[in-house]
């Protein structure tokens, strides 16, 4: 008996260590199972994670194409209104210009009605962009001859500055 009862519980034994196999194997595939699905969900959301990543960089792209683009326009618009202002300069110093010897002129001319010894290179004065001639106030001696020196206004001198606002419109 006691070598039936080793044998039935050697067999009970092995039939309890097959079944905690089975049990074990089955446990370790369902391990083994929740590892790779836990595995899949994690790169799911991986790729995720990446393509919301690269969505926004191309939104970022494009946002930054659009405010270069903006960028690049008003410096367009920049250099056009500089270009144009710096044309509108060069046609006022050119006016200035020849205003200035308008004046320089007309000065002479009143100098020379005047009698021409009034007048003296000594005289001619530049000073802050302003043109003037300095004359005597004392009247020539043809005076009664001629009829611009009727008055002692006519004896002062004619005055142009290159101020801004001379030419605004």
């Amino acid at each position: 008996m006691a070598s039936s009862s080793g044998t039935s519980s050697g067999s009970s034994t092995m039939i309890q260590n097959s079944g905690s196999e089975e049990d074990l194997q089955a446990l370790m595939d369902e391990r083994k199972r929740k590892r790779m699905i836990s595995n899949r969900e994690s790169a799911r959301r991986s790729r995720m994670r990446k393509q919301k990543h690269v969505d926004d960089l191309m939104a970022q792209v494009a946002q930054l194409r659009n405010e270069n683009h903006e960028i690049i326009t008003r410096i367009n618009l920049t250099t056009q209104h500089y270009l144009n202002v710096e044309a509108d300069n060069s046609v006022l110093r050119a006016q200035a210009n020849e205003l200035s010897h308008r004046l320089q002129s007309l000065n002479e001319i009143i100098s020379f009605l005047n009698g021409g010894n009034n007048f003296d290179d000594d005289d001619y004065a530049e000073d802050n962009n302003t043109t003037s001639l300095a004359f005597s106030t004392e009247p020539a001696a043809d005076s009664f001859l001629n009829p611009f020196n009727l008055a002692s206004y006519l004896n002062q001198p004619i005055m142009a500055s290159a101020d801004n606002n001379l030419f605004q419109y």
